[in-house]
C-alpha cells in the first residue's frame, strides 16, 4: 500500500481544515496509506520554520487556512522552493463571499470560535443534554428543542450529544416494555419528538459486542431474536400512535442521523408548528 502524506496547517483549532479533508478523502478508495500531520495555531514564523523541516522530510501535498498575509506568502514560498503544492482551501469561498457582499474578509484567525451568544448557547445546549440523558428529568423536558426516543442501543446518547454540539437542547428516553415512558413524554407541547428504531439484526449485534466489551454473558434475553423483535414492534407502535417522524438508524452514520432530526425540526418550524426556536446552523 502507498504511502502519501498530508500536511495540514491551520493558524487556529484546525477544526474545519480537518474536515475539508476527511470529507475531500472520503471519495476515495482506501488503498493509499494516508498519513495527516496536523499542525494547528501556526501564527509566527518561527512555528513555520519548524513545520517546514517535517514538511521537506515527509514530502507529500500541504492544506493550509492562515489568514495572516506574512504567514501565508512564508509558507507559499518555501512549498514552491521545494517542489511541493500548497493549497488554501477557504479562499475560493473567502473570494465569492466578499464579491457578494462588496467588503473584505477580516483575516483574523479563530473567528468562529469567538465566545458570542451562539457559543454560550450552545454551551448551555451540551449541559442541558447531558443532564436529560437516558430518561433523566423529565420534569422539565419542555426546555428541550428535541427529545429522541427508542429501544436501547438505537444511538440515541451519542446523536443527543452531537445535536448538542450544533447548539441544540436534547432530551432522549429508552422505550422499554416492561417500563412505560413517563405520562410527560405524551403531553410535550413545544419539542420534537422523534422516534429512532434499527433492523432487529443489526440491533442483535450492536448489543451483542456491547455485552462482550462489559465482559458479561452474550447469552440473555437482551440480544435474543424474538425479544429483540417485540421490543422494535413495541416501540414502532408507539411511535405511530403518537404521529412522531420516525428515522431509521440502521446503515445512517451519527453524523446522518442527526442531519434527518434537523430536517425534522426546521421542516416543522417552517410549517409553523409551536416549539422553541432552534439555532442556526453551523
Amino acid at each position: 500500500m502507498a504511502r502519501f502524506h498530508l500536511h495540514l496547517l491551520s493558524d487556529s483549532t484546525g477544526e474545519t481544515l480537518e474536515m475539508i479533508a476527511k470529507a475531500a478523502l472520503a471519495q476515495f478508495d482506501d488503498d493509499t496509506d494516508v498519513q495527516r500531520h496536523f499542525w494547528p495555531m501556526v501564527r509566527s514564523h518561527q512555528h513555520l520554520d519548524r513545520i517546514m523541516k517535517d514538511i521537506a522530510e515527509t514530502r507529500g501535498l500541504v492544506f493550509f487556512t492562515l489568514v495572516n498575509e506574512d504567514t501565508r506568502k512564508a509558507l507559499q514560498e518555501r512549498c514552491q522552493a521545494l517542489d511541493i503544492p500548497a493549497l488554501a482551501v477557504l479562499d475560493g469561498v473567502t473570494d465569492a463571499l466578499e464579491a457578494m457582499l462588496g467588503q473584505e474578509a477580516k483575516g483574523r484567525p479563530g473567528r468562529q470560535h469567538r465566545l458570542d451568544d451562539a457559543y454560550f448557547a450552545r454551551v448551555e445546549a451540551i449541559q442541558f443534554t447531558i443532564a436529560h440523558d437516558d430518561g433523566i428529568a423529565w420534569d422539565d423536558w419542555e426546555e428541550a428543542h428535541i427529545v429522541l426516543a427508542g429501544v436501547s442501543r438505537t444511538s440515541k446518547t451519542p446523536t443527543s450529544i452531537y445535536l448538542a454540539n450544533r447548539g441544540y437542547k436534547v432530551a432522549n428516553i429508552p422505550i422499554v416494555v416492561e417500563s412505560p415512558p413517563p405520562p410527560a413524554l405524551y403531553g410535550l407541547k413545544r419539542p420534537l419528538v422523534v422516534g429512532l428504531t434499527t433492523a432487529p439484526e443489526r440491533l442483535i449485534q450492536i448489543r451483542r459486542n456491547r455485552l462482550l466489551s462489559l465482559s458479561q454473558s452474550p447469552d440473555t434475553d437482551y440480544v435474543k431474536s424474538e425479544r429483540v423483535e417485540d421490543e422494535i414492534k413495541f416501540a414502532r407502535r408507539m411511535f405511530a400512535d403518537n404521529s412522531w417522524p420516525v428515522i431509521d438508524v440502521t446503515r445512517r452514520s451519527i453524523e446522518e442521523t442527526a442531519a434527518a432530526v434537523i430536517n425534522l425540526y426546521n421542516e416543522r418550524i417552517a410549517a409553523g408548528a409551536q416549539g422553541p426556536t432552534g439555532p442556526k446552523p453551523i
